[in-house]
């Protein structure tokens, strides 16, 4: 089956897509939507850029959607982007937001191609503590007590993921983000050829929220 998975280069994406070439799909494209809104209800903004370095590591062509992230209308300009291509059907990484899930069932259906979300409704923990077993992640924004500056730029593993999920436990902070108290990027991946290494970064602190920028980066040997 020829597809396009939806790839922002967080932790749901980066596990639906390696779902979906384990099933022996033909996976012909990387789709990332860039917003230039940073509350997207959609998308996942920190970052972004970085799926060159993804698609220059996997081997995947990058298909780059820009948007203004104006609501709706972003789901609009993901439609035309996927109409152009020779695809059968989407990946993504919805996991809990029924709005995300809906529309891009929606864009599907109007397209006559399948929506695939394999992490849809699975369990948030099971996904957090596989993705820390198997990839390699950095916290990239975050925006809920009991995150923390430190937070920003760590790299979450099984050495420290039950810390993780302690802070989580206190503060009611949802296991997937789904509330957008934390944003991650996946700098490695059974799936990259070579991995992303970071060269040189700022974090930008505003006493309750942040963000790691990537400022330049390269693929190395893993």
């Amino acid at each position: 089956m020829k597809i396009a998975s939806l790839y922002s280069g967080g932790k749901d994406s980066a596990y639906a897509l390696w779902w979906a070439l384990n099933q022996g799909w033909d996976v012909k494209y990387l789709v990332n939507v860039i917003s230039k809104n940073k509350e997207s209800y959609m998308f996942h903004v920190p970052n972004v850029e970085l799926t060159e370095l993804v698609s220059e590591s996997t081997g995947i062509p990058l298909i780059r959607v820009n948007t203004t992230g104006e609501k709706e209308k972003e789901v609009l300009d993901l439609k035309k982007a996927l109409k152009k291509l020779d695809i059968e059907g989407v990946v993504s990484g919805a996991l809990a937001s029924e709005y995300q899930r809906t529309r891009i069932d929606h864009i599907c259906e109007e397209l006559n191609i399948k929506s695939f979300a394999p992490l849809w409704h699975k369990d948030q923990e099971l996904i957090l503590r596989d993705t820390s077993k198997f990839f390699e992640f950095k916290i990239v924004s975050v925006s809920a007590y009991g995150l923390g500056r430190e937070y920003l730029g760590k790299t979450i593993n099984e050495k420290n993921i039950e810390e993780l999920l302690k802070i989580m436990e206190r503060y009611g902070i949802n296991k997937a983000f789904e509330g957008g108290e934390a944003e991650t990027f996946v700098f490695d991946a059974p799936f990259f050829n070579k991995k992303i290494e970071v060269l040189d970064y700022d974090i930008i602190w505003n006493e309750i929220n942040g963000l790691y920028i990537v400022k330049d980066a390269i693929l190395v040997d893993k």
